[in-house]
């Protein structure tokens, strides 16, 4: 994975998986993730326990990324910007959402990193 563009698919398909094992090389010591909630996650390990949760909570989860607008980046920083949607059973009900985030990625040796990851919702235009 030597382009960031190469992160977002694998990220993608990593978080597909439902599985920390598989999404864990992907995300930087030192991550933060912002949920659409409004919650804060800061370390690895929080990030861990946060998307472990959302795993456990979300069945059969589809999560897909579109619209990815690439910001200026040099050889060991990218950010992009992208539309999301997830679906999945939630409490044996059928739910899913919608919205749009920003990736912040650090180069790692040859690999990519996530540092921090913003969900919001999409907000009605104007």
């Amino acid at each position: 994975m030597n382009a960031p563009e190469d992160f977002v698919r694998t990220y993608e398909a990593a978080l597909a998986t439902q599985d920390w094992a598989v999404v864990s090389p992907l995300i930087h010591e030192d991550a933060s993730v912002t949920f659409s909630d409004g919650s804060v996650h800061r370390g690895k390990d929080a990030v861990r326990a946060a998307f472990e949760r959302n795993f456990r909570a979300i069945e059969s989860e589809e999560y897909r990324i579109s619209s990815v607008h690439w910001l200026p980046r040099s050889q060991d920083f990218a950010a992009y910007q992208f539309d999301y949607e997830w679906r999945g059973i939630v409490r044996g009900q059928i739910m899913g959402g919608r919205g749009r985030g920003t990736c912040v990625l650090l180069r790692d040796g040859d690999a990519w990193q996530l540092v921090a990851e913003h969900l919001g919702a999409v907000s009605a235009p104007r």
